[in-house]
């Protein structure tokens, strides 16, 4: 991006927060486009090319977090896509001024931390490992399960995490193996705990 009072945002909207530590809680979210990391079972694929997206102002964006925030939702969600991709200081910084309220990040820590975040949400991915400093800086450690492969790499990457922290697995969407190990994991393993798509479930946005 060339101009930093624009982002290029794929959607806005008021809904609840269907995964994690904070799943069931009212929340806005801002999903930016552009994604460096290209998973092939990403759910949000459309979001991945910037120049396809329309660029809203860092202003209009808080305006809108803030009247969501007047209406209920208890924090902002920067997600993409990969948000850290785009400097995130202008934007986060408005979202204080306009909504007093947090600000939650979900990423995969591939690109460096900006902005003032309260709550990081670190989803890595076996093919692009994340940054040690991300490791360290999230409050939540959220690992996609697929495959068998995924549950070394989750306690390879809870092992860089403060302590602490929550440990999360969950399930690829529709892949009942990943339900299986997923399960089976946190049956044996009580620092981790299963995070659901609820919002899927629910049919929700």
């Amino acid at each position: 991006m060339t101009d930093p009072g624009v982002l290029p945002v794929v959607e806005t909207f008021h809904s609840l927060q269907g995964e994690g530590h904070h799943s069931g809680r009212s929340a806005f979210f801002i999903r930016l486009a552009g994604c460096n990391v290209g998973c092939p079972w990403c759910d949000t694929k459309h979001s991945w090319p910037e120049d396809r997206h329309p660029e809203h102002t860092i202003t209009a964006l808080a305006e809108l977090a803030g009247q969501a925030c007047g209406a209920g939702a208890a924090f902002t969600v920067i997600t993409g896509g990969e948000p850290l991709q785009h400097p995130l200081g202008p934007l986060t910084a408005a979202l204080r001024t306009h909504t007093q309220r947090p600000v939650h990040l979900e990423t995969s820590g591939v690109d460096p931390l900006s902005g003032q975040i309260d709550w990081v949400t670190l989803s890595p991915k076996r093919h692009r490992p994340p940054r040690p400093e991300l490791l360290a800086a999230c409050h939540e450690l959220k690992v996609v399960v697929f495959e068998p492969d995924d549950l070394p790499f989750a306690e390879a990457m809870a092992a860089g995490v403060s302590a602490g922290r929550e440990l999360l697995l969950q399930p690829g969407w529709d892949s009942e193996r990943g339900q299986q190990l997923a399960v089976e994991h946190v049956r044996r393993h009580p620092q981790w705990r299963l995070s659901l798509q609820t919002h899927k479930w629910l049919g929700v946005r």
